[in-house]
């Protein structure tokens, strides 16, 4: 407790350990709440969390409350599960998929991912549980750093085309990015590009946090 009131002053550092994925894993309080970094970005609440309740908060909670399955790409300390699930009441079935089974270990003891009685969380590369899952989606959250890297093949046509067939009709993507230069601005336009217009309805969230812009994908039909 005396921790928490002190973050209110200066951020407060409890746990911090190296991952051969993340390099390092550090869980902080912070303004009286705790948050899970890298070594340089914010990877679960904090700014992370407000991020994606934006996103979701542009689709719209009721949609979201009446679908019955979410994929989350990129669990980390899983910030944006708990505000599916404490925040909007989602009751459905959430399935997040992380590479680094650190992270999950970490989510498990400071922030209770484990006790999520509707998440099941799979421990493995999202490129290949997106290749190899015969289940659909009705909303499909894609939020996968290193640190302040995003993979290539989220930007490759192939995965784009895999995470649309994925998609149920009247399903939607959230795509959280970061842009921090001129080649990662078109990268993301190119990005917007792959997608067939008479198929999908698409919208920007543009300098959340300064650096993320968010892509919102909807399918037509």
């Amino acid at each position: 407790m005396i921790k928490k009131l002190f973050s209110y002053l200066i951020p407060v550092k409890i746990y911090e350990a190296k991952s051969a994925l993340s390099k390092s894993i550090e869980v902080t309080w912070a303004n009286g709440e705790l948050v899970l970094d890298s070594e340089n970005t914010n990877y679960s609440y904090g700014s992370l969390q407000r991020i994606l309740k934006v996103g979701l908060k542009n689709i719209g909670y009721k949609k979201i409350i009446a679908m019955d399955s979410i994929l989350v790409l990129g669990v980390a300390g899983g910030s944006v599960i708990k505000t599916l699930v404490d925040e909007i009441k989602f009751e459905g079935k959430i399935t997040g998929v992380e590479l680094d089974s650190e992270i999950i270990k970490v989510a498990n003891k400071y922030f209770k991912l484990n006790e999520i009685k509707n998440l099941e969380v799979v421990i493995g590369d999202a490129f290949e549980f997106v290749l190899k899952t015969k289940d659909r989606y009705d909303l499909i959250i894609i939020d996968i750093f290193q640190d302040i890297t995003m993979p290539n093949f989220l930007f490759e046509t192939f995965f784009i085309n895999r995470i649309c067939y994925l998609l149920k009709n009247k399903g939607f993507v959230l795509f959280n990015t970061m842009i921090l230069n001129e080649s990662q601005n078109i990268r993301n336009k190119k990005y917007l590009t792959d997608f067939n217009e008479h198929q999908f309805k698409i919208r920007t969230i543009p300098r959340i946090e300064v650096h993320n812009e968010l892509i919102v994908i909807e399918k037509m039909v």
